[in-house]
């Protein structure tokens, strides 16, 4: 499916971070490298527009996809505005995959599947500092509850 890219087609852009919905991944401040029109899959850190003000920009976790569009999470878990406030978001509103931590340190945050792959075997899986080096956290319940 096509994802929309802002005005002059540019397939990265820049965008700085704010809140702290994302704080155990990103936080206020931390500016992002996203590929627009990136495919878009489980676990990946993506840009969307808001459903329901969508000049607002929203950095958020995919978990899946449910009917009516992708379900997106916040690392933060103290943080509940996701799809749990707004249900799935609409493919046609996702912007993009969010590559790489650029601000304050450098962090690839998008790993390719193979290494997503091996991260999530054992050894590697046990390694902390490799995992979060590569932006792969431990298996969290990411499910919509209720």
């Amino acid at each position: 499916m096509p994802v929309s890219r802002p005005q002059g087609g540019a397939p990265f852009g820049v965008v700085d971070v704010a809140g702290p919905s994302m704080r155990r991944l990103l936080s206020d401040g931390d500016r992002v490298l996203v590929r627009y029109g990136a495919p878009v899959r489980a676990g990946a850190v993506v840009l969307f527009r808001h459903p329901f003000q969508q000049d607002l920009l929203v950095v958020k976790r995919a978990v899946g996809r449910r009917p009516g569009g992708w379900w997106m999470l916040s690392e933060n878990p103290l943080v509940h505005t996701d799809s749990r406030e707004y249900g799935a978001v609409p493919q046609e509103l996702v912007l993009g995959r969010v590559l790489l931590r650029l601000r304050p340190s450098p962090a690839w945050l998008a790993p390719a599947p193979w290494l997503e792959r091996a991260l999530a075997r054992r050894p590697l899986a046990g390694v902390p500092a490799l995992t979060a080096r590569f932006g792969v956290l431990p298996p969290v319940d990411l499910s919509p509850g209720e």
